[in-house]
C-alpha cells in the first residue's frame, strides 16, 4: 500500500512557460503559504529525482510552519508523454492533494518553449523546422491531453483551471481565486513590484565561456574595465536571439491543425468556444472564471 504524505497540500502542475515560476514566488511572498525550495523538485515525474525516495521528498516541507499551507511546482508533471508516469505516482501519495493548471495561448506558449530550449542549448534547429522535428513543443500545448490522466485520478473538483492571459490582466483577483482553491486562510496579495520569474525575454544562450567573459562574480568588475561596452555587446550577439521568433505559415498551420483539436477538447470541459485563433478572446471575455463544465465529477 502506498505512503500517503501529508504534505504537500496542493501542487502547481503546468504548464511549461505559463508563469508557474512567478505563481510560486507570489505564493511564497504570501503569510501561511509555504512553498518548495527548488521550486521544481520534478519529484513524481523523474525517474532520478524518483530514484530519491519519498524520505528527499518529505525532507522539501520539514522546515514547513505547522499550520502552513505547502505546495510545490512541477510543470514536468504535464509533460506527455515525455513524463508518463507523474499522475499515476502522486495520486498514489498524495490523493487529496489540490492541483493547478496554468494555462496560455497555445502558440504562444509553444514559442516561449522554443526559446527557453534554444537558450538551454536543447536544440539548435530554427523554429520552423523544430516544430516539426521536436514533438514536445506542440504537445506540452495540448491542454486537453495533458489533464485528462488528472481529472481521471483526481477529479475535477480538485484541478483548477488557471489562464495565464487572466493572471496578467487581472493579478489580484485570480490570486484570491487561486488561494480560496488552496485553502489560504488569510487575506492575499499579488505583488505589482516583484519582477516576473523564469522568463524568455533576455533570449540569451547559456554557454560556459559567456559566462566566464560575462558573469563570473570577480570578474565582473575586471571586464567592465578591460572589456569596452561594445565589445561586450557583440560577444553577447553571438548567443543572443535577436528578436522573438515567428512562426511562419506553413509551420504555423501545422502547429494548429495538431492544436486546435485539443482547443475544442479543453472548451468542451469547460464550456468555451476555444481554437488557437481566438484563445486569448475567449479566455479574456467577460464572464466569471473558468470551471469545469463538460467534465464528470
Amino acid at each position: 500500500m502506498a505512503e500517503t504524505l501529508a504534505h504537500p497540500h496542493f501542487v502547481i502542475i503546468g504548464a511549461m512557460k505559463c508563469a508557474t515560476s512567478t505563481l510560486h514566488d507570489q505564493l511564497s511572498r504570501q503569510p501561511g503559504v509555504f512553498m518548495s525550495e527548488p521550486k521544481e523538485p520534478n519529484f513524481f515525474s523523474d525517474e532520478d529525482v524518483w530514484a530519491r525516495g519519498l524520505g528527499w521528498y518529505k525532507g522539501l516541507f520539514d522546515s514547513a510552519p505547522d499550520a502552513a499551507v505547502c505546495g510545490e511546482s512541477s510543470t514536468h508533471y504535464t509533460k506527455l508523454p515525455t513524463f508518463p508516469m507523474a499522475a499515476v505516482r502522486l495520486h498514489a501519495h498524495l490523493p487529496h492533494a489540490r492541483l493547478i493548471y496554468v494555462m496560455r495561448d497555445p502558440i504562444d506558449r509553444l514559442v516561449s518553449h522554443y526559446i527557453h530550449a534554444w537558450s538551454c542549448r536543447e536544440l539548435d534547429r530554427p523554429l520552423n523546422e523544430a516544430v516539426h522535428e521536436h514533438d514536445e513543443l506542440i504537445a506540452y500545448s495540448c491542454y486537453g491531453m495533458q489533464l485528462q490522466p488528472w481529472l481521471d485520478l483526481f477529479g475535477p473538483q480538485r484541478v483548477l483551471p488557471v489562464f495565464f492571459e487572466r493572471l496578467t490582466r487581472r493579478p489580484q483577483e485570480e490570486f484570491e481565486r487561486i488561494a480560496r482553491f488552496i485553502g489560504c486562510a488569510g487575506p492575499v496579495c499579488w505583488a505589482e513590484d516583484a519582477e516576473p520569474r523564469n522568463v524568455s525575454a533576455k533570449r540569451l544562450r547559456c554557454h560556459p565561456m559567456l559566462e566566464t567573459v560575462l558573469d563570473i562574480g570577480v570578474l565582473r568588475s575586471l571586464r567592465r574595465g578591460l572589456l569596452p561596452e561594445g565589445v561586450r555587446d557583440r560577444i553577447k550577439s553571438r548567443w543572443r536571439m535577436e528578436a522573438r521568433p515567428e512562426l511562419s505559415g506553413e509551420a504555423r498551420s501545422h502547429c494548429i491543425e495538431r492544436l486546435d483539436p485539443e482547443m475544442r477538447r479543453l472548451g468542451g470541459m469547460l464550456g468555451l468556444s476555444l481554437t488557437c485563433e481566438r484563445f486569448r478572446e475567449a479566455v479574456l471575455e467577460p464572464h466569471g472564471p473558468p470551471e469545469w463544465v463538460g467534465v464528470p465529477a
